[in-house]
């Protein structure tokens, strides 16, 4: 039995029960981490606190400081909006010929020993 369920991002169909198709536990939290890291704050209507403000980073040269302020933003975005993770780690790397951040964020799923990891690449769009 799933602890976590969500609807996928895409609201495809299940082909045998003619319903929404779920994702469950781990994966649920992941699509929830992703969608939080790739919102925007102020995107949302009527929720303008809701998601994260690494985009404004993208525009910046990736230097320790960036990799500090996307860390620390990631790291409290997770923290207010997603509580059914536990954080342990976000490694973040630059990939500057592509414009690009990679993200790889480590968390255990509350009264689960078990890691797991969500890696992103979050990239400019000019």
């Amino acid at each position: 039995m799933a602890i976590f369920t969500d609807f996928k991002n895409k609201f495809t169909i299940h082909p045998n029960k003619k319903a929404l198709d779920l994702v469950n536990d781990a994966d649920s939290v992941k699509q929830s981490i992703k969608n939080l890291i790739l919102t925007d704050r102020g995107e949302r209507l009527f929720q303008p606190n809701i998601g994260c403000k690494i985009r404004s980073l993208l525009f910046e040269n990736f230097t320790p400081q960036t990799k500090i302020a996307a860390k620390a933003t990631i790291e409290e975005t997770i923290h207010e909006f997603e509580p059914r993770a536990q954080l342990i780690d976000i490694d973040i790397s630059g990939d500057p010929d592509n414009n690009a951040m990679l993200v790889s964020v480590i968390f255990n799923l509350i009264n689960s020993p078990e890691p797991n990891t969500l890696e992103l690449e979050i990239e400019r769009v000019r």
